[in-house]
């Protein structure tokens, strides 16, 4: 029963919801009777109950803070102590990097590292999945580098991607066996990877199109970043050291992303400052014919070319696969000499001219060598490992090949191997070939290791000279492959047999071995032309240096170590013999050191060919400049200078080449 009673008014009787009540309750009294007033010491009770209470409650909020700020540090430790770890990792795959990477060095690197960790970060929305591509993009390229490294002495370039068919071509002749160095570290990388596992970091707060708003800013942070890298006073105020000549060094002290990231810079060719293509075409005209620097005018250059058309000689040029005198590196003794023709010519022959050539590859990068040849160019003024048959080239261009053509020649390139190597089938034509011959050409041709040899080369060369056009000159340039490396593994078609004393370096046996075949190849090509009734000139050259592996031994036996090598020495690197020999009367030379870019121009004049406008511009530049190459530029008094450096006559010369590659000589 309710203990609360209602009364309405009399005058509210009647209306059923009245909202005036009375209510009454019966339990009022006793609880007002049962209610004590609260003594003294209960009140200080409370008030200490209430302080302690108050007290909990602002321990309990300094703690959660702390715990949130606890957590923040944690966060930002695994964000930002992976990526600098993930630098440092790569790094020793080459070396340690703590002692070869210069500070601001390392610390650029890092930064790199941290953005694109960011970047990746907040476009997956998970840590974990950031450092994982991190870390495995970083593994993958430090395992590729060591091996182009150890392949070809020079480390990865932004511009390889071009060359990736033609890397995959000759893979199989290499060794890949891992070294204990690579092996600790992509396990180390492996067991972060794995750890990985345990970070829970997510951005939780925004969905996937809200996330790509803060990822392009964090994109637009590090373009501006590799753009201030690349500046030349920001590198120079920094240390960084921009000499793209010394690759190998340039890498090992700025490390690999940012030397990666300086190198991008060079994807494109700037124009010189103050180019005009007219001004180009005009010192062009005066070398001409009739030009004001023309060692001939009038009628009688008419009457003396005309004179020489009727009798142009055959031009045979030999660019042997990694040939190269390793004795230019220092002494070394073997059971016997392993190119006893070169040696015999070198010491002064009839109607032979024989030197040093300077190169601008070591250890790869062969149609490089072809260019300067073929076109007179330079990779002096091209980013060092750029391949400009790939890079630059897509057109046809006034080149060797074309200007022969032009004076009546027939014009054959032949390579023994793959049509598509550093894409010479699609080059060749541009450069003014009549014919290309490749591997599937060469038929029944006899097998050094796994290569078409210099011999059958040899025998395609002469089939060439007794199958050409009549009344016809002939221009072959043949590019061997007999030599490529590498050198370490056995054969049953081959045994080496030059020794080096004191060295068990199978690589380095092997390779002279294939060097005395190559000499030999020569010695049979020269008899042959010797009987020949029509007159001929024989052009050979190495078109680089072999692989650290196998030049470690000779520079170890004369004090120098393979991967420390001081500035002058490795200029030694890039030294190859030459020949020129003839069937009829061109002078005799010994010791005619010359550059890549002017030999064939030198071949032409020594030959009594005409000369075209650039070739007989490039004879002029030789009198300053005897040596042009990237990797060292000899004034004509001796001294060495940086041909970027060099103004006034190098300045004419780095326009004309613009012109002649990029302006007027290639038609799109």
């Amino acid at each position: 029963m309710s203990n609360v009673l209602k009364y309405h008014s009399a005058k509210d009787l009647g209306k059923v919801d009245s909202p005036f009540e009375v209510r009454f309750d019966m339990n009022a009294s006793r609880k007002r009777k049962n209610t004590k007033p609260k003594g003294f010491f209960e009140k200080l009770k409370e008030q200490r109950n209430q302080r302690k209470a108050d007290r909990a409650k602002q321990t309990d909020r300094k703690t959660d803070i702390l715990k949130k700020t606890g957590s923040g540090i944690v966060t930002l430790l695994l964000v930002i102590l992976p990526p600098a770890v993930c630098f440092y990792l790569m790094e020793c795959y080459s070396h340690n990097p703590f002692a070869v990477v210069r500070p601001w060095a390392q610390f650029f690197n890092i930064v790199l590292f941290e953005l694109v960790t960011v970047f990746l970060f907040v476009l997956t929305g998970k840590l974990k999945a950031a450092h994982r591509i991190v870390y495995i993009a970083a593994m993958i390229y430090g395992i590729a580098n060591s091996y182009v490294v150890r392949f070809r002495t020079n480390p990865i370039v932004p511009w390889d991607i071009f060359s990736w068919k033609t890397a995959v071509s000759v893979a199989d002749n290499y060794d890949f066996m891992p070294d204990t160095r690579m092996v600790v570290v992509t396990l180390v990388f492996f067991a972060a990877i794995v750890l990985f596992r345990f970070i829970k970091v997510k951005v939780t707060c925004l969905v996937f199109w809200k996330r790509l708003i803060p990822a392009a800013l964090v994109a637009v942070v590090l373009s501006l970043f590799a753009g201030t890298l690349q500046q030349e006073n920001f590198q120079n105020s920094h240390r960084l050291y921009n000499k793209l000549f010394t690759p190998v060094y340039m890498t090992d002290v700025d490390g690999m992303a940012v030397t990666f990231v300086m190198n991008l810079a060079y994807m494109s060719i700037d124009k010189p400052e103050h180019y005009s293509a007219a001004e180009a075409q005009a010192v062009l005209d005066s070398y001409g014919e009739d030009g004001a620097m023309s060692e001939k005018s009038g009628s009688k250059a008419e009457e003396d070319d005309t004179q020489k058309e009727e009798d142009l000689p055959n031009i045979i040029v030999m660019m042997n696969e990694s040939f190269s005198d390793l004795s230019v590196l220092g002494d070394f003794e073997t059971n016997e000499d392993y190119m006893p023709f070169i040696h015999s010519l070198e010491q002064g022959e009839k109607n032979t001219v024989t030197g040093m050539l300077n190169v601008s590859v070591c250890g790869g990068n062969t149609a490089n060598t072809e260019f300067e040849f073929l076109t007179g160019n330079t990779m002096a003024f091209l980013p060092q490992g750029s391949i400009p048959y790939q890079q630059y080239i897509n057109g046809d261009l006034k080149a060797l090949p074309d200007y022969l053509k032009t004076l009546g020649y027939q014009t054959i390139a032949t390579h023994p191997y793959n049509a598509g190597g550093w894409e010479r089938d699609t080059v060749y034509p541009m450069l003014g070939f009549n014919e290309s011959v490749f591997k599937d050409d060469y038929v029944n041709s006899q097998y050094v290791r796994q290569y078409i040899s210099d011999e059958s080369c040899v025998d395609k060369i002469i089939e060439f000279y007794e199958n050409k056009e009549k009344d016809a000159p002939l221009f072959v340039f043949n590019v061997t492959m007999q030599n490529h490396g590498g050198y370490q593994d056995q054969y049953g078609n081959f045994t080496p047999d030059i020794s080096v004393k004191d060295s068990t370096n199978f690589s380095l046996q092997q390779y002279l071995s294939l060097v005395k075949l190559s000499d030999s190849a020569l010695e049979h090509l020269i008899s042959y032309f010797e009987e020949a009734d029509e007159k001929t000139v024989i052009v050979f050259f190495g078109d680089h240096q072999p692989s650290d592996a196998v030049a470690s031994t000779v520079l170890a036996k004369n004090g120098m170590s393979w991967n420390h090598l001081t500035e002058e020495q490795q200029k030694l690197r890039y030294q190859v013999p030459y020949v020129v020999w003839a069937n009829y009367d061109i002078g005799e030379e010994t010791g005619a050191d010359t550059s890549v870019n002017y030999l064939a121009a030198e071949v032409l004049e020594r030959a009594g060919v005409p000369l075209d406008e650039y070739r007989s511009y490039l004879l002029h530049l030789k009198s300053e400049y005897p040596v042009i190459s990237a990797v060292r530029t000899v004034k004509a008094d001796g001294s060495e200078v940086r041909a970027s450096d060099e103004k006034d006559e190098m300045d004419i010369y780095r326009k004309l080449q613009y012109y002649e590659l990029f302006d007027h000589g290639t038609v799109n």
